[in-house]
């Protein structure tokens, strides 16, 4: 999947998480929901922490989930 972060977020079991849209290799749409994101210990992470501060606008089907989901 290639993924891309967007401005949504929502709390999943009292946990904030970041809605991410992208697609398999295949083309399939997806949404992701993300609570935590790493880099391994020995990569130079500079580039990758600006990256992730970048955020897209949520299509119209993420920006209408709620804001607070329960699972």
């Amino acid at each position: 999947m290639i993924i891309e972060s967007t401005s949504k977020t929502v709390t999943l079991n009292g946990v904030p998480a970041r809605i991410w849209e992208g697609q398999t290799e295949s083309g399939i749409p997806v949404h992701c929901y993300v609570t935590r994101v790493c880099v391994r210990e020995d990569q130079d992470c500079t580039q990758f922490e600006k990256e992730l501060v970048e955020h897209r606008q949520p299509s119209a089907e993420v920006a209408a989930i709620p804001m607070r989901m329960i699972l």
